[in-house]
């Protein structure tokens, strides 16, 4: 099997997934169009040498349907030659999307690729595509799982494995405050394409920061109001999110908090790969090689501690120990889920989410897996500005529904 190599990545910045949200009145095949034409423009590749772009969407309907993978590349200009498709593999379909672009890159099917994501969430509501399907009682009874949902689901990992209400909440803290301190320091500044969008009044802005992070950097902790109460107050005074909704599917409702989830989120994100043939024939800049990739199912009910045995399995297939991993990405989608994940493996906290996660920038499905890969950019940033000694391996980890 061929090397496979990470060239460059984009994202945009996140909006809230909401009517009012910043990102609100950008069409989804725009805001991937410009992630795509962006980490093209930005690898100093022309788009004609790519050969193929794989897009993860969880919701492919209305205007996230009729193949936005294909759609998005013709809007960012690329040649009607370049082909592309979209995928769902639900939360994980991101981080799927740069797998099998990987995969093609090793068996020589391909020298370069593009594994993007995009997820309107303000446009194409979450779960559109199924509607109630998955809990009609018509499903359920010949169905061998009786599914609940995800949020149910994070209350019995707290369940199983230990964790706090006051675990949450601090989890939730934190990540919000390393996402200001990580923007304070400027990592985001060349992660970010900037997006010019239209707002309610009718005004347009360019959007160049993410919408949902709770701490401005320049203010220092507990200083910034919401009404009358500081943004760390807010966040613990939040209402537990799915004490009313989910009683009846799980009785420990103790521990999800609005700021302990992740957000409804907008965003669009690309990464592209080449082969080692093609990065000396174009002389591309290699920023990372993919040395592991994984997929492993788990129980469909707890169905969010999956994260653990992948873990486990993709630092033994890399010949791996954890502690050789300096850098780990995990996806908040509840603050249960990551730290049941440390609690499991122990992990040391400064290895995790360095700047952040869903908790605070937000969780915009298909496109989430895409950002885990900005940790090299991270480790790129550290050595840029010596604060830190040479690192070498990262980690990146992603639960599905189900």
């Amino acid at each position: 099997m061929r090397d496979v190599y990470i060239v460059e990545c984009v994202r945009t910045p996140l909006g809230k997934g909401k009517d009012d949200g910043i990102l609100r009145h950008v069409l989804p095949v725009q805001l991937l169009g410009t992630s795509l034409s962006e980490v093209a423009k930005r690898a100093k590749l022309d788009a004609k040498f790519i050969e193929d772009v794989v897009c993860g969407c969880v919701s492919p309907i209305n205007q996230q349907g009729g193949n936005i993978g294909r759609l998005a590349l013709l809007q960012a200009g690329f040649p009607v030659s370049v082909p592309g498709v979209q995928i769902n593999r639900m939360c994980g379909s991101g981080q799927q999307a740069v797998h099998f672009v990987a995969q093609a890159i090793a068996s020589g099917d391909i020298d370069i690729g593009i594994g993007c994501g995009v997820e309107m969430m303000s446009v194409v509501k979450m779960g559109s595509d199924t509607g109630s399907l998955l809990f009609r009682k018509e499903f359920l009874d010949n169905f061998p799982y009786k599914l609940i949902h995800q949020g149910a689901s994070a209350e019995k990992i707290a369940v199983k494995y230990d964790v706090s209400r006051k675990d949450c909440d601090d989890f939730a803290h934190n990540s919000h405050l390393k996402a200001g301190v990580a923007r304070n320091l400027g990592f985001f500044d060349d992660q970010i394409v900037p997006i010019e969008a239209k707002q309610q009044d009718g005004t347009v802005i360019t959007v160049t920061e993410d919408e949902g992070v709770r701490y401005p950097p320049n203010r220092p902790r507990g200083v910034v109001t919401a009404g009358n109460a500081s943004q760390v107050e807010f966040l613990y005074s939040l209402s537990l999110f799915f004490k009313n909704e989910r009683n009846k599917q799980c009785k420990e409702i103790t521990s999800i908090l609005g700021g302990e989830k992740k957000k409804i989120t907008d965003g669009a994100s690309a990464v592209l790969l080449a082969s080692a043939d093609a990065v000396k024939k174009h002389n591309l800049r290699v920023r990372a090689r993919i040395i592991s990739r994984v997929v492993v199912g788990s129980d469909p009910i707890l169905m969010l501690d999956g994260v653990i045995p992948a873990t486990k399995l993709a630092v033994e297939k890399a010949g791996l120990k954890l502690s050789d991993i300096d850098l780990f990405e995990i996806n908040e989608a509840f603050a249960t889920v990551p730290l049941a994940w440390q609690k499991t493996l122990n992990i040391p906290w400064e290895k995790v989410n360095v700047c952040g996660g869903a908790c605070a920038h937000g969780h915009p499905l298909g496109a989430t897996g895409i950002f885990f890969f900005y940790s090299f950019r991270f480790l790129s940033f550290l050595q840029l500005v010596e604060i830190s000694p040479f690192l070498k391996f990262f980690l990146t980890t992603k639960k599905v529904l189900y």
